[in-house]
Formats: C-alpha cells, sequence, structure tokens
C-alpha cells in the first residue's frame, strides 16, 4: 500500500498566491479600483477571469504572462519534498488541489523542475482564446455550503479516493498540506491515521485550533471530531521527514 500526499498551491507549496503574482503583468503592477470592486465572496475564479480579460486587453502576451509566473518563489524546502516524492514514485502518490488554475500551476512546477513528482493536478481549467486573452472556468459545481461555488476541495479529494478504491488502490496513510479556509473542508474525509499539516500562522491552522479546543462550532453534519492527527508545520522540510518516517514504517511493516 502506497502513501498519498496531497498538496494546495498558493501559500503551501509556493510562497505567495499566484492568482496575485498575475497582477504584475498589469499597467503599473496594479489593478484599477472599478475592476477591485467587482469582486464578490465565493467567486474568485470568476473575478480572475475579468482581471485576465484586463490584462490581456492591454496586450500583455501568454509568454509575458507565464515568464512572470515562473518567477513566483516555492516555499521553503518545497522543492526539497517533491523531488523525494519524484524518485519515490513507487512508494508515494501525489496531487495538487488548488483554487489557482491548472496552467499557472504547470508552469510552475515545470520551471522549478519538479513536475513529475506531481500524478495529477485538480484546479480550475485555463486556455488562451482566439484574441489571445486567458480565460478561466470553473473546476465542478457542487452542493457543499461552505466552499467557494466553483470548488469543493472535500468532493475532489473523495472523488479521487473513491476512483482509486475502484481500481484497488488503498492508501495506507493521506497526508493533507494546506494553510487556508478552503482546506479545512477536505479534512473531513481524513481517516483515523491520516494527517493534515497546516501551515503555521496561516488561517487553517487557526481554524483547526478552534475546532479542538471546542471554541467553533462543529459543521452540521458532523456528529464526531476531526479524525486525523495535525501536524502545523513553518517548511516542506519538516513534512519531508515525516513523510520519510511514514515510508520507513511501512517498508518496515512489509
Amino acid at each position: 500500500m502506497k502513501t498519498l500526499i496531497v498538496f494546495d498551491f498558493d501559500h503551501t507549496l509556493v510562497d505567495d498566491n499566484s492568482d496575485t503574482w498575475l497582477v504584475r503583468c498589469a499597467p503599473d503592477q496594479n489593478l484599477p479600483d472599478w475592476l477591485m470592486n467587482t469582486y464578490q465572496r465565493g467567486r474568485w475564479t470568476e473575478y480572475m477571469g475579468r482581471v485576465m480579460t484586463y490584462i490581456g486587453e492591454n496586450a500583455v502576451t501568454k509568454e509575458a504572462i507565464q515568464r512572470e509566473m515562473e518567477t513566483i518563489p516555492f516555499t521553503d524546502g518545497m522543492i526539497e519534498l517533491l523531488t523525494f516524492i519524484g524518485a519515490n514514485k513507487s512508494e508515494v502518490d501525489c496531487i495538487v488541489v488548488s483554487d489557482a488554475n491548472c496552467l499557472f500551476i504547470e508552469w510552475i512546477l515545470h520551471a522549478g523542475g519538479v513536475r513529475g513528482a506531481v500524478d495529477q493536478v485538480f484546479s480550475n481549467p485555463a486556455s488562451f482564446d482566439e484574441r489571445g486573452f486567458m480565460t478561466v472556468r470553473c473546476h465542478h459545481s457542487h452542493q457543499c455550503s461552505r466552499c467557494p461555488v466553483n470548488m469543493c476541495k472535500r468532493k475532489i479529494l473523495e472523488d479521487f479516493l473513491a476512483e482509486k478504491a475502484s481500481g484497488g488502490v488503498e492508501y495506507r496513510r493521506v497526508f493533507y498540506a494546506g494553510d487556508g479556509g478552503n482546506d479545512l473542508c477536505p479534512a473531513w474525509c481524513l481517516r483515523v491515521g491520516d494527517v493534515v499539516l497546516p501551515r503555521r500562522g496561516f488561517t487553517l491552522e487557526k481554524l483547526l485550533e478552534r475546532l479542538q479546543s471546542g471554541q467553533a462550532p462543529q459543521e452540521e453534519h458532523q456528529t464526531v471530531g476531526l479524525k486525523p492527527s495535525v501536524l502545523p508545520w513553518a517548511s516542506g522540510t519538516e513534512i519531508l521527514e515525516e513523510l520519510k518516517t511514514c515510508i520507513e514504517k511501512s517498508t518496515e511493516g512489509d
């Protein structure tokens, strides 16, 4: 049985937000107020579509966007972690589940030389239209009231695990690394023995602390506490050590 590690992307694998990094391509590296004021809570992807149109109207090319996106820094230790995963594919499967977009993620992973570590990317589809403007679409529709309208990471993870199980693949342990509020929902489908890895000082860690202390109400459909263990991290090196330990134990068990 293999181990599965699931990564969020922005502020997890990379040390910034790839969507807001795109603003560096705008005139004077700023967006006009009228555009920023169109954002509606829970509809970030639709807002980013308008940002991409604005950038296209200012004659920014695909090549210029790609060059800028490839400069986004990886979070400390993540290149080493992904390199280890890439060298141990017989033991570890790895997926990215992100509310960014597939194109940015592909560009950045390739630029970092670590695309081979990732088996699948689940994100919002993006492409360039006949005008040369970048466009982005919602990943899927769902019934979760707690998540943005375009993506429920729990549904993505549950569907992925179900598909693997139907093919006879069961994971010994699942690690989930993230930073944001939308990374809490998938934590509810993890089992005892799995691990949720919140980045220190970010929203997910604070939400998990509130849940564990009883200061936050449980989700309506939850009748028991969170099942996975919680291991905060500040660099990919800490996750790497935990992953190595997990693999060593599983090898000894075999």
